[in-house]
């Protein structure tokens, strides 16, 4: 068997969770020993779809035609559509449909937690629905002292200075908002937003937030792996406030860098993670602002080992076992 990881359109989802995801599964077809490859003119038998792009549709129908199987991941809902770019909220319904259709071109849909599969078993899909983890690749991130000091130093950060860090694009979804309301609260944190959005795509209120002028609120864009892994070891919080996700990549990423995670309390995470056992969650910005000032000053207990309980359980290996079994059920 060999799988195409089909890339289409790539460069247009490179720097974000998806883009992590299909990096993730080219690992974890190594990990299992499947031959992968991203270029369409090789053989394959089996295609990894990420995208909803028009291209992917094309891709699929391509792969019908000549008898392979297509497996789609369903990284995107009409949920976490909404409130993000300029106009979504408008096209969501029909976002919704195109969405629809693509997945059910394919053999079997992939999508990332329990809560995603039960969001698109209230579509009108005809395919079998799987949830299984994006992954953490856990050899990667993972706490380095010289990761926490590059960071620190880079952005010369005092010993006695704490930085709460969030990562993300420049959506309302996102929670941005809060970030920037949080940052002009509090004054005696350094925050950090990693991730870029074209500015032409965002909504008036998000462009206004991001241009306020605090000097403790910083957007250093999007950088890479490593600086990234830098940031969630130099930090002393991260801070996570999306309303909608359909699992959260930068999570999982910060679970295993064993940084203190605050969330924001919505049902993705209700049963998956813990409050005040793996992870500390709020509703509003005040509770937002105790709580931040509780974990950086460390009146409240540490959960990192707890939360990392959580990561194990969705690392690549684990990931892999789990895609081999459904490849065997449903693609042989």
């Amino acid at each position: 068997m060999k799988v195409l990881i089909y890339s289409g359109l790539l460069k247009m989802v490179a720097k974000s969770g998806i883009g992590q995801a299909i990096r993730h599964q080219q690992k974890t077809l190594e990990m299992m020993n499947i031959p992968s490859t991203m270029n369409a003119r090789e053989s394959y038998d089996v295609v990894h779809l990420n995208t909803i792009f028009p291209d992917s549709l094309l891709m699929s129908r391509r792969a019908k035609r000549k008898g392979k199987k297509v497996v789609y991941y369903a990284h995107s809902t009409m949920e976490d559509f909404r409130n993000s770019f300029r106009g979504s909220n408008l096209v969501a319904p029909l976002f919704k449909l195109w969405i629809t259709y693509c997945y059910n071109s394919g053999d079997i849909i992939i999508t990332p937690t329990g809560y995603s599969k039960k969001l698109l078993e209230g579509y009108a899909l005809k395919r079998p629905v799987y949830s299984l983890s994006n992954g953490i690749d856990t050899e990667f991130f993972k706490p380095d002292e010289e990761s926490r000091l590059r960071f620190r130093s880079k952005y010369q950060l005092k010993p006695e200075e704490k930085a709460v860090i969030s990562v993300g694009h420049y959506i309302k979804r996102k929670g941005i908002l809060d970030f920037v309301a949080l940052a002009e609260q509090m004054p005696e944190y350094q925050f950090y937003w990693f991730g870029y959005t074209n500015l032409n795509l965002i909504p008036r209120e998000v462009k206004k937030a991001i241009s306020r002028q605090l000097p403790n609120l910083h957007f250093p864009g999007y950088v890479g792996r490593q600086e990234l892994r830098d940031a969630y070891c130099g930090s002393d919080l991260f801070l996570f406030l999306s309303h909608e996700e359909t699992e959260g990549i930068v999570l999982l990423e910060a679970l295993a860098s064993h940084i203190p995670i605050l969330i924001r309390d919505i049902p993705i995470y209700a049963e998956w993670l813990k409050a005040d056992e793996t992870v500390y969650k709020g509703r509003t910005n005040e509770e937002f602002r105790l709580k931040i000032a509780a974990i950086a000053e460390r009146r409240l207990p540490g959960l990192t080992e707890n939360g990392y309980q959580e990561v194990l359980d969705n690392d690549l290996k684990v990931v892999g076992s789990r895609l081999q079994a459904i490849y065997e059920q449903e693609l042989t």
